[in-house]
């Protein structure tokens, strides 16, 4: 029991050094949210915000399994309305500068969206494309 303070000390400081990320987080907390650039050419998403700020990843993952696993391309939404199952046809229409809302959300969130990682090198080719073409 002679080193009763030393181990009392190390306790001290491995529960200080295990807390210190909860209590950095604490302090800086997350400021205001991003200003997000909202699409010009839709009044409402597929499904209400509510549900697309929480839910949007799940919904992307059941369209993909679906389009993939099912060869199910239509998407019903809660409102009657059915829609292409497709992030580049669907998503993009209208959010179509990921980088002034969907990474924005991300960053301010703290998520890694890994959706573009082919998706918008497939985008980008196709407006590309087009664009060489003359269309617009």
């Amino acid at each position: 029991m002679h080193d009763a303070g030393k181990i009392v000390l190390g306790l001290g400081v491995f529960g200080v050094l295990v807390t210190a990320p909860v209590w950095y987080g604490i302090g800086r907390g997350k400021g205001e949210p991003p200003e997000l650039q909202r699409p010009a050419t839709a009044k409402q998403c597929i499904e209400p915000t509510a549900f697309m700020r929480a839910r949007h990843m799940e919904l992307l993952n059941e369209w993909r399994d679906a389009v993939v696993r099912d060869a199910d391309r239509v998407y019903v939404a809660s409102d009657g309305q059915h829609h292409e199952m497709s992030l580049t046809g669907t998503c993009l229409r209208c959010h179509e500068d990921p980088e002034k809302f969907c990474i924005r959300c991300h960053a301010y969130a703290g998520v890694e969206a890994f959706c573009w990682d082919c998706h918008q090198k497939k985008r980008t080719m196709a407006v590309s494309a087009r664009r060489e073409r003359g269309a617009p």
